[in-house]
């Protein structure tokens, strides 16, 4: 909210003011209806190992995170550049592998890696793409850049808080939002639809049947997962609703049989075949894979996308985008040092308590250490790991990360925010709904945002420009 001078931000000031004339009583009972009103909804995320699995709410903080258009501006196509240049370099791993053959990145670092598919080997995605729906983790530092901390191209998560944060904020605080130009964001679903339409087979029908298969109601999204079903107007389907004939997918009606032509899927790719995959699933659909092999069923987001979202492949994007596109990135990678590699391995060995070190392949917060933050004996013990395998491990400077005021019992105190913006891509075009998921850190002076790991979310509001 304030500048590196300490001076209100313009995009903050009218927030300010409201804040200085607003007493504190009224903000805790807003604090108060905000968790009802959740409790309510019914939003929760479920953290596997935790008591309250079933039942944990994730902190809504009740100050919007505010961003001016003029920012937003940049950071749309930065975003818009980054997913075009992921779908082409999926098009491309599975395809030719001319990015390989230019030496750009190494090539074991695609064929080993766990998430690549080799299943999609010479087989080209419906409308050649692969990420329609991306979430890029967007972090802002102290001196107002904006960096990508990750891209999840697999099956992001989120989507249902940002939708829900702003109808609570709409309820709750209808005179702050008269006070300002918030750009809208209820017509994600719309966009989502129209998405995901514009990417079904070509021998689908004009009006393709879309659902939405879940894992089901134990899964840690389950809410998001029902809640977007129902906003999009389509079916919510686990693997046992669902069937394969002569390579085409059906749902199982109360009128008979329907084909399927669009599955938004929210299971992991083990999961979805047991034919193909994991023979143990019960999760999937058997036959599924031969159904999208032969071109009459698009899976959103594709199967093998993984291998695009890894973190030791995060830090090749901007080569990758120089290459396809022959352009700047406009949105910087944080620096990354690849431990693979023998001098960055010594670097961050030495540097463990300086840095953040993540799994290649870890999410959500977990597999992670902050050195900082670190005890001695959790940096002895990560350095064994690095030894053992340092190809699973990358490593990046702890940011000076940029904070937003969060309502607390104590009164107004700063909190650190990632920004999770919702990247769509259909058959022709990009776009981004603006605004996204701002997760914040409740606990004081932590880095870390993850739901999972207690982090909290806030509305963000893209506004229009106001004189500096």
């Amino acid at each position: 909210m304030n500048g590196v001078e300490g001076s209100t931000r313009p995009p903050y000031r009218k927030l300010a003011q409201w804040l200085a004339d607003t007493p504190g009583e009224f903000l805790s009972s807003r604090r108060a209806q905000a968790e009802l009103l959740f409790r309510r909804i019914g939003i929760t995320f479920a953290v596997y190992g935790s008591q309250e699995a079933t039942e944990r709410l994730i902190p809504f903080d009740i100050l919007p995170r505010i961003i001016s258009r003029s920012e937003w501006t940049t950071l749309e196509k930065g975003l818009i550049q980054r997913v075009r240049a992921l779908n082409l370099f999926l098009a491309d791993l599975y395809g030719p592998g001319e990015i390989l053959k230019a030496g750009v990145l190494p090539s074991e670092l695609v064929y080993r890696n766990p998430a690549y598919r080799p299943e999609m080997a010479g087989r080209r995605a419906p409308h050649d793409v692969y990420v329609q729906i991306a979430g890029i983790d967007i972090v802002r530092t102290d001196d107002s850049s904006f960096y990508v901390l990750e891209d999840n191209a697999r099956t992001p998560s989120g989507v249902s808080y940002m939708l829900e944060n702003r109808e609570v904020m709409m309820r709750l605080f209808p005179d702050l939002f008269a006070m300002h130009q918030v750009a809208p964001i209820e017509n994600y679903p719309d966009r989502l639809l129209e998405t995901l339409r514009s990417v079904a087979p070509r021998n689908a029908s004009q009006d393709p049947t879309i659902v939405l298969l879940t894992p089901g109601q134990y899964n840690s999204a389950f809410y998001e997962h029902s809640f977007l079903a129902d906003k999009l107007g389509v079916e919510l389907v686990e693997g046992r609703d669902l069937f394969v004939r002569d390579d085409v997918v059906y749902m199982r009606t109360t009128e008979g049989p329907r084909r399927v032509d669009v599955i938004y899927r929210r299971i992991d790719d083990d999961f979805l075949d047991p034919l193909a995959f994991r023979p143990d699933s019960a999760l999937g659909v058997a036959g599924l894979m031969g159904a999208y092999n032969a071109g009459n069923v698009t899976l959103a987001n594709a199967v093998g996308a993984g291998v695009a979202d890894d973190k030791a492949t995060y830090t090749y994007i901007p080569d990758a985008i120089r290459f396809y596109l022959g352009e700047e990135p406009i949105l910087k990678n944080v620096p990354t040092w690849r431990c693979r590699e023998k001098e960055a391995l010594s670097y961050v060995l030495s540097h463990l308590n300086e840095l953040v070190v993540k799994e290649v392949n870890g999410s959500g917060g977990y597999g992670m250490l902050v050195g900082p933050h670190a005890t001695r004996a959790q940096i002895d013990e990560f350095s064994k790991k690095l030894i053992e395998r340092p190809d699973n491990f990358i490593a990046q400077p702890t940011l000076a990360l940029s904070t937003c005021p969060i309502s607390v019992a104590a009164g107004i105190a700063p909190r650190h925010v990632d920004l999770r913006p919702f990247v769509l891509q259909g058959a022709k075009d990009v776009c981004v709904v603006p605004g996204g998921l701002t997760r914040v850190a409740m606990t004081e002076k932590s880095l870390v945002v993850n739901s999972s790991q207690g982090g909290g979310t806030k509305d963000t509001w893209v506004v229009d420009d106001v004189p500096g």
